[in-house]
């Protein structure tokens, strides 16, 4: 189990926004548990990368440890031409490469992802995306983030779209700060 400071950078190289590594994106589907391995990979290829990552405390050895996994299983955002896409594939970590056809849409959809971890967002894997209100949030750190609101357990929950890959990210936020789309 890897220590807090020894797993990969969330973003690669350290910028202040994904939007300013470019707008050419692919998404690699990689192979069980080699999310991080292959960010790793990727960062000692200079190649441009984006994997959120959410923390847990696990419990292993009778203590309690903190760890970072990533938000999105089996995904890592790579930003790049075809020099990257082979630099990927050569790791031996991927299963295939996805191509991005609505790169503007994307990646407005990785930059809320990117803002919600910045910001330290509670966010959970949420695999099925669903039917609900569009929804923006008018106000506080979030401010901007457009997703749909859906409810678990009794509690209204906001969620972070990802339709490429189908997947989103869960967070819970005040309803007052929603408007509608």
């Amino acid at each position: 189990m890897l220590k807090l400071s020894e797993n990969p950078p969330v973003i690669w190289p350290a910028v202040d926004s994904l939007a300013s590594l470019g707008d050419r994106w692919m998404v690699a589907h990689t192979k069980a548990r080699c999310e991080k391995a292959l960010a790793w990979d990727l960062l000692h290829g200079e190649v441009p990368y984006f994997l959120p990552m959410i923390e847990r405390i696990r419990i292993s050895g009778g203590r309690k440890r903190h760890v970072l996994l990533p938000l999105f299983p089996s995904y890592v955002f790579i930003c790049g031409d075809d020099d990257a896409r082979y630099a990927a594939l050569a790791t031996d970590r991927v299963c295939k490469m996805i191509p991005v056809v609505d790169t503007q849409q994307f990646l407005k959809e990785l930059l809320a992802i990117e803002q919600a971890t910045r910001n330290r967002a509670n966010l959970d894997p949420y695999p099925l995306l669903p039917v609900g209100q569009q929804c923006r949030i008018k106000a506080g750190p979030f401010i901007g983030l457009e997703g749909t609101v859906v409810r678990r357990n009794g509690t209204a929950r906001f969620v972070l779209h990802v339709d490429f890959i189908g997947m989103g990210a869960a967070m819970e936020v005040d309803a007052d700060l929603l408007e509608e789309v």
